[in-house]
């Protein structure tokens, strides 16, 4: 079932691409498409350095997140292609400014809207460890910027705090390290528990295999020119 919120999909259209798309493309993308989840999603809150928020965005697609959320503050994120090689053409991103200050807000409740349970990751000794921390509902991870974390904000309107415990002197690791050791613990544990719905719809693949039949095809909006006018005639 089609969900509101979705585009119209139109799965002539999606055929008359595929024509365009090689057999071998089709199946990585077939692969790719039966791991990909929304069940677990990372918003990055003011990141400093884009190269850090980059390869935070390659993590994600690499552990088969779709959705990466960028909180803009005083930082505005621009994707650097050499460090995510590529990987932001598959996921997609959704940013949050607002002028009046509310950005963490925005975010948070279109998560929330969705299902998702927020946690910032702080190094506070009153956090969670990320042993406790269960993917047995939608999870969502904030991570703060590289040098004062998460926000004040973001720790007060967070439904948790969470931490990867530390065994030498430092309190934390970089960013995408931490995204890493995160996304690893919980897509393994998702695994053992067999969670029903931690996969796609199939509407949603759907939604996907044509953004990504857009991507990879030259000159789609012409072939798309083409369909549309033939249906018409057709008509």
């Amino acid at each position: 079932m089609q969900k509101e919120d979705e585009p119209i999909f139109d799965p002539g259209l999606l055929e008359y691409l595929g024509q365009y798309v090689t057999e071998h493309k089709k199946a990585v993308m077939e692969q790719v498409l039966a791991k990909r989840t929304r069940h677990l999603t990372v918003v990055l809150e003011d990141i400093f350095k884009p190269h850090n928020a980059s390869a935070v965005i390659r993590t994600c697609d690499c552990f088969g997140l779709q959705d990466i959320h960028v909180i803009e503050k005083t930082n505005q994120y621009k994707v650097n292609p050499y460090v995510t090689r590529g990987a932001s053409q598959w996921v997609d991103l959704h940013k949050y400014y607002r002028e009046d200050g509310t950005s963490v807000d925005a975010c948070f409740d279109s998560l929330r809207e969705k299902g998702y349970k927020i946690y910032g990751t702080s190094p506070a000794a009153s956090s969670l460890s990320i042993y406790e921390l269960r993917p047995d509902e939608k999870l969502a991870l904030v991570f703060g910027n590289e040098h004062e974390g998460i926000s004040g904000e973001v720790k007060s309107k967070a439904d948790g705090l969470v931490h990867i415990p530390m065994l030498g002197f430092t309190d934390s690791f970089n960013i995408s390290v931490s995204a890493s050791i995160f996304l690893y613990d919980l897509v393994k544990k998702a695994a053992s528990m067999d969670l029903e719905g931690f996969h796609l719809s199939e509407s949603e693949k759907n939604q996907l295999r044509l953004k990504w039949y857009r991507g990879v095809v030259k000159k789609s909006e012409i072939h798309e020119k083409v369909y549309f006018k033939n249906r018409k005639e057709s008509e």
